[in-house]
């Protein structure tokens, strides 16, 4: 009966240690598991945290880049998404207002209509040398420059032919165009409703308006070096008339050739800047 005894209690001693080492061998696997995720996040933290830093170091230099961008551009103003104009511009702007007639200033109810008087005034005064005030006419609208000039200071009356008088203008013309490389002037000719002589080598208006705008950019072109593919010409005929063609005075009206051009501001005040202290010298 002892020797049972004793066997059983072994058996009982036996299956309990058996029962030990397997919980024991498990929680070690869950241990070294444990062990093996922490190692796991930790690497994970330090490259996320790696990542982070070099994020925060891309953030730091954009911030520098933008700073240094509100810095250069500082004093730099957009209106209308059209035009950028510099503070030193917008002092010539105003020196130029501040030599205007003060009626005509009064006239300039925004920023946009002290620009366009600024650019009309300046390049009136700039290309219009030997001309009769009334034969030159600019406005602005937007930047884009539009300027008239009758066909008695450009061709003779019926004529396609340039006269020697127009140079000055055409060679002021083509300095405001070479300026800006982006830039594109369209030349179009206007006449009066009158119709052509019979057997004349015109054959209509369409056809004289077309030979004089062509006649301008054949001269900017050849003569005054400008590039041709910034050039463009159009003839109207007498369908686009600036007033009724009732009377002669109208007519001469009429008959004209429009340039519209689109500068950029900076270049452009500079250059008419320019121009206007060798003027200053020369006199």
């Amino acid at each position: 009966m002892k020797r049972v005894l004793t066997v059983t209690v072994l058996a009982a001693s036996m299956l309990t240690s058996c029962v030990s080492k397997k919980k024991y061998v498990a929680l070690e696997s869950e241990l070294n598991d444990t062990r093996s995720t922490l190692q796991k996040t930790r690497v994970e933290k330090e490259e996320i945290e790696e990542k982070y830093a070099r994020i925060e170091e891309r953030v730091a230099e954009y911030n520098a880049k933008i700073n240094s961008l509100r810095t250069e551009n500082e004093g730099m103003m957009e209106m209308n998404d059209l035009t950028v104009m510099s503070k030193q511009t917008r002092e010539k702007m105003r020196n130029t207002i501040s030599q205007m007639d003060p009626e005509e200033v009064k006239e300039a109810k925004t920023l946009e209509d002290s620009i366009n008087l600024a650019v009309s005034h300046n390049l009136k005064k700039n290309i219009s040398e030997g001309a009769d005030e009334d034969d030159i006419d600019i406005s602005v609208d937007e930047t884009v420059v539009m300027i008239n000039v009758s066909d008695k200071l450009l061709f003779g009356s019926g004529s396609y032919r340039v006269t020697n008088k127009a140079q000055p203008l055409l060679k002021k013309l083509a300095e405001v165009i070479n300026s800006e490389p982006a830039m594109e002037v369209m030349i179009e000719g206007h006449t009066d409703d009158r119709t052509i002589v019979e057997n004349s080598y015109l054959k209509d208006n369409w056809d004289l308006s077309v030979r004089r705008a062509t006649s301008i950019v054949r001269i900017l072109q050849d003569k005054y070096d400008v590039d041709p593919a910034k050039l463009i010409a159009a003839g109207r005929s007498s369908y686009q008339p600036l007033v009724d063609n009732t009377n002669k005075e109208n007519m001469a009206k009429n008959r004209r050739t429009r340039i519209v051009i689109i500068p950029n501001l900076d270049k452009f005040f500079a250059m008419l800047e320019s121009d206007a202290q060798v003027a200053e010298v020369e006199e």
